[in-house]
């Protein structure tokens, strides 16, 4: 198991919030960002298929 640090939790808050489909500026304003771009690098789960925006509206 990998060691945990703060930045790691920082992640997991974004991404889970997001998940949550909590509004980006809500996440940002949570997470204290000033540029969206910010907050959505820390999202893990921006890379998933099912997230993409192509699979969303095709739901």
């Amino acid at each position: 198991m990998p060691r945990m640090h703060p930045h790691m939790l920082r992640h997991t808050f974004v991404t889970t919030m997001l998940d949550a489909d909590v509004s980006l500026r809500d996440v940002q304003i949570a997470a204290r960002h000033a540029d969206q771009r910010t907050t959505m690098r820390y999202d893990r789960t921006r890379k998933s298929r099912d997230r993409h925006p192509n699979h969303i509206l095709a739901a």
